[in-house]
């Protein structure tokens, strides 16, 4: 029983010499910076790269929960690079409908100055995404983002969730909260 539970909690969990961070799963790399990002109503995003529609959806999801998960008043609307709090670059496109072994890949810098999420493709910009709102936290000055350099990519292809509609019936509402509570902790796949 014992070495059972030490083998699926061993499997993502965080390094003992980690610093203690809310993540879930646990990036493949962070570093700690010094400092923290502070988080106000004057926070922006800006996409530079290759963009299209999910990435604009994906960025206004974002600023939905990040307004939710602070109450702050954020402009809905994406800044300027040279302005933007949080610059989003991604190089290319992604399959329509992901396939199984799509790159996910992304690092994502944050410095008191501001922040940096770097992808090869849209998949990677959405899971960075969610990186960065599972780092917001109280501080004594407001909301804050801790200074960090992550470099992540999921170590299993097929994160999934199984939903037996056929035994029991799910209402929409509550299929779609799994769907947001899905991509809050990076699974892709919905059975």
């Amino acid at each position: 029983m014992l070495l059972m539970m030490g083998l699926l909690g061993g499997a993502n969990a965080r390094p003992q010499n980690a610093p203690a961070l809310n993540l879930m799963p646990w990036p493949a790399s962070v570093q700690n910076g010094s400092g923290a990002l502070k988080i106000d109503a004057s926070f922006g995003v800006a996409f530079t790269g290759y963009n299209e529609a999910r990435l604009d959806r994906a960025g206004q999801r974002f600023l939905s929960q990040l307004q939710r998960q602070t109450g702050l008043l954020i402009s809905g609307k994406t800044a300027e690079p040279a302005k933007a709090t949080l610059v989003v670059h991604t190089d290319h496109a992604s399959k329509e409908v992901q396939e199984p072994g799509e790159d996910e890949a992304y690092t994502l810098e944050i410095t008191p100055a501001g922040a940096k999420l770097n992808a090869a493709n849209p998949l990677g910009v959405l899971r960075g995404l969610q990186t960065f709102l599972q780092l917001v936290d109280v501080s004594p000055d407001g909301f804050a983002a801790p200074a960090v350099n992550i470099k992540d990519q999921p170590r299993f292809v097929w994160r999934g969730l199984l939903i037996d509609s056929s035994r029991h019936i799910t209402p929409m509402e509550v299929l779609k909260r799994n769907l947001d509570g899905m991509e809050a902790v990076k699974r892709n796949v919905i059975h």
